[in-house]
């Protein structure tokens, strides 16, 4: 008797990128060194504590800085652009935005420094960055399995950058 294959695992969208090795690329915009724990971003009020950004009350003598997500807003540079298009995305782009606004909700209530910074419309073209390539590759893989279609990504060997471009 053959046995029955397990179930295909659940979907995590952004929750892995085999193809990034930590060891191969660094994102310019995190801290080298530890912060004087804790300490709070002075812009968003998320706070480093036990070695990781959270969404928690900053104690009243919490260092202040600025995180790395609002440090890649303030200067403009994204991690992730995520490029939507084609007749299909033109007609559903309402419902998508909400998927795409409801998956960086869930991710950045865990992991604060996962934001989407803009979402801009280019002619028949959505255009979506972030501030982690972690949510952009996210945000492909969740129009991919909710609405099929083409999906791409491209990652630049020399910078933490990744292009996603999503067609139907």
């Amino acid at each position: 008797m053959k046995a029955t294959q397990p179930p295909s695992p659940t979907f995590h969208p952004g929750r892995h990128l085999e193809i990034l090795d930590a060891g191969q690329l660094h994102d310019p915009y995190q801290e080298v060194e530890k912060f004087s724990e804790p300490a709070v971003c002075s812009d968003c009020g998320a706070v480093f504590h036990d070695g990781r950004w959270q969404w928690i009350t900053p104690s009243a003598h919490a260092n202040q800085t600025r995180c790395a997500a609002c440090r890649r807003i303030q200067e403009n540079q994204p991690a992730g652009y995520v490029t939507v298009e084609g007749r299909f995305a033109q007609d559903h782009r309402e419902e998508m935005l909400n998927l795409v606004r409801n998956l960086e909700t869930r991710e950045k209530a865990e992991h604060p420094l996962k934001r989407i910074m803009a979402i801009e419309e280019q002619g028949d073209k959505l255009e979506i960055t972030t501030t982690d390539i972690h949510l952009a590759r996210g945000i492909g893989e969740a129009l991919q399995h909710a609405y099929k279609g083409d999906l791409d990504f491209h990652y630049n060997k020399d910078e933490y950058l990744v292009r996603v471009h999503w067609r139907r």
